[in-house]
């Protein structure tokens, strides 16, 4: 089977190295930035639990035109959010393949449905990543957080990508409520602004309960919000969405007990969205507290602490250099004063 990635960054460099290592032909499509690195210094992957390997330059297909996804039999996409439609378009230009399959690795929620109305014809598989990855300089690629890929089991040629996966050391499940599950993701996912605006790793940043009771109150609503639009979260971790607030309430010392036995978080783990933030990049800020919004909105209810926490991010988009880190205290009265 001949592997494309759409949108080779953290994940997909990732997801690309245990592939190439495990034989697969993949090529990566990505920027200059990407290729120049590989160049210089081949690609090198590192996780949580100590597995680390390099790929020399010479062992990386790296492409900057999606052409080159041509003759690919399964394409997985790793793009923004904000970059689908694109990236749809990229594909629908390309030479007609009759067995090619599309896999939606990204964040949210509505990638895959999007992905299926712009590429009639093309079995698309709707797909979940539940760990972070840094991108260090030099094409470092760190997985700081464990979990395993979870792929719709639903569609046609599932196994076989989730098979391909789990050959290639990449432990991925199949998932009848996959929708469910993504929901699940994305409550989760409500923290990515709150540890980009911390300034500080991930396992520093939930160590801290003020910044977890601003997180719990973030779910809390959106688990409100799910209800009224009568859409049902699924498992995304190893704990039920409803009992994740009530974990995160606990006291600094029982919490950190509870996680350590659900999650692994090392010390170099950050959220994407910090990442982009340092990058002088738009966050998908819109594809995560943003969909809770939409969904309230639907469902005919607000969602007055997610909205709140959209404006703040996109107000810090447009600072140059990026945001000033804010403490519990600071970001919950900043919140507070979009809420009133």
């Amino acid at each position: 089977m001949r592997v494309g990635i759409f949108g080779a960054g953290s994940i997909g460099c990732y997801i690309g190295a245990w592939l190439i290592r495990a034989g697969v032909d993949v090529v990566l499509i990505g920027r200059e930035r990407l290729r120049d690195e590989v160049a210089a210094h081949g690609m090198q992957v590192s996780d949580v639990d100590g597995q680390r390997f390099r790929l020399a330059p010479s062992e990386v297909r790296i492409a900057t035109d999606s052409a080159a996804l041509a003759d690919c039999d399964l394409v997985l996409i790793t793009v923004k959010s904000a970059d689908t439609e694109m990236a749809a378009a990229a594909l629908a230009r390309l030479p007609a393949h009759p067995t090619r399959r599309v896999i939606s690795f990204q964040n949210g929620v509505r990638n895959a449905d999007q992905l299926r109305l712009s590429l009639p014809g093309v079995t698309v598989i709707a797909g979940m990543v539940p760990w972070n990855v840094l991108w260090k300089a030099g094409a470092r690629f760190h997985r700081g957080t464990s979990g395993e890929l979870m792929i719709d089991a639903h569609v046609g040629d599932a196994q076989t990508a989730a098979d391909l996966f789990n050959h290639a050391g990449l432990d991925t499940l199949l998932r009848k409520n996959i929708g469910a599950v993504l929901r699940g993701k994305l409550l989760l996912n409500l923290n990515n602004p709150i540890n980009a605006l911390s300034g500080l790793p991930l396992r520093q940043q939930l160590a801290n309960r003020g910044y977890r009771r601003i997180l719990a109150a973030l779910m809390r609503e959106g688990l409100m919000v799910m209800r009224a639009a009568r859409v049902l979260p699924a498992k995304a971790a190893r704990l039920a969405p409803r009992w994740v607030p009530w974990v995160l309430d606990l006291p600094d010392a029982i919490f950190m007990r509870v996680a350590s036995s659900m999650l692994k978080i090392d010390p170099q783990a950050r959220s994407s969205m910090w990442e982009d933030l340092q990058r002088g990049r738009v966050t998908e800020i819109d594809y995560i507290n943003g969909e809770i919004v939409r969904l309230a909105a639907t469902a005919g209810v607000d969602a007055p602490m997610n909205r709140a926490l959209v404006e703040l991010m996109h107000k810090i988009e447009c600072i140059p250099g990026g945001a000033v880190p804010m403490s519990p205290e600071a970001l919950s009265a900043a919140l507070k004063r979009r809420m009133a």
